[in-house]
């Protein structure tokens, strides 16, 4: 058995500890102070930011009422007398949440960096960009195509006829949070791609494991699916298919990396014989 280490290889052995502890540290600082920013900033903007957000309902009501019914404008209830403004607030910190990632990611990657081999840093770098890109077209796919079908689900479920109406009037806060709601979490799942090809990068997943653990996918897809969405198949669905597409569009991605990795291993050398 080898000898209990001595008090100067012990505070060796911390001294590198709490220096990884200090730049984690500094990093969150940094982190949280470009969220802090970004949500002051917002918060001056959140009533047209969140006037922006009203877009999807008013496209839905265009689909199903018609373009005069949209032109008439747009019913929310509040029942608070502070509840516009705590929606505000999450207006303003969702705001500042899409704003500084890739400030907050480019941090996390500053961190791990010094731990990564060179080759596994150029594997890195060009993900540092397509990150915010797919969570952006997230986001977007939320704006444009899931929320405007939800919603226009949700309107062809009244009833505006007849001795017993029923009108979907959502309340503002609820409204923000599904707006907001799907819009990370679509920007998460939007990350697959990037996180797999990565992975088959530095050599962690391949193919093979992805087509065998497709089964485990889609229950994965589908609990995740029904933790973020309302509580009804059609959100669920629309949430699901797309990501589900997603894995399949990142087999497919890692399969070429695979064949360019092997194309390279098998192209003769340069080098000129001895």
């Amino acid at each position: 058995m080898s000898a209990a280490g001595t008090p100067d290889e012990i505070e060796d052995s911390r001294a590198p500890l709490l220096s990884h502890l200090t730049e984690l540290r500094d990093r969150l600082w940094v982190a949280c102070a470009a969220l802090l920013v970004c949500f002051v900033g917002a918060f001056f903007f959140s009533k047209q930011v969140f006037l922006f957000l009203t877009q999807p309902f008013l496209t839905a009501i265009t689909a199903v009422r018609g373009a005069e019914a949209a032109k008439a404008g747009l019913d929310l209830v509040n029942t608070g007398a502070m509840g516009f403004f705590a929606v505000q607030v999450k207006v303003a910190l969702f705001a500042a949440i899409v704003i500084a990632f890739p400030v907050i990611a480019w941090q996390g990657y500053a961190f791990v960096a010094p731990g990564l081999y060179k080759t596994e840093r150029k594997a890195v770098a060009p993900f540092l960009i397509a990150a915010p890109v797919m969570f952006l077209l997230g986001c977007a796919f939320v704006f444009y195509v899931a929320l405007p079908f939800a919603l226009e689900f949700a309107l062809k479920q009244e009833l505006l006829t007849g001795p017993v109406r029923v009108k979907y009037l959502p309340k503002v806060d609820e409204y923000l949070g599904l707006v907001t709601t799907l819009a990370l979490a679509f920007g998460a799942v939007f990350q697959v791609p990037v996180v797999l090809t990565l992975l088959a990068r530095v050599g962690i997943v391949t193919a093979s494991m992805l087509r065998k653990g497709r089964r485990y996918a889609v229950l994965a897809i589908a609990a995740f699916s029904a933790l973020v969405t309302p509580p009804d198949v059609m959100s669920m669905t629309i949430m699901a298919v797309p990501v589900y597409l997603l894995y399949e569009a990142s087999i497919w991605l890692v399969w070429l990396i695979e064949k360019s990795r092997a194309k390279d291993a098998s192209a003769p050398s340069s080098a000129p014989a001895p």
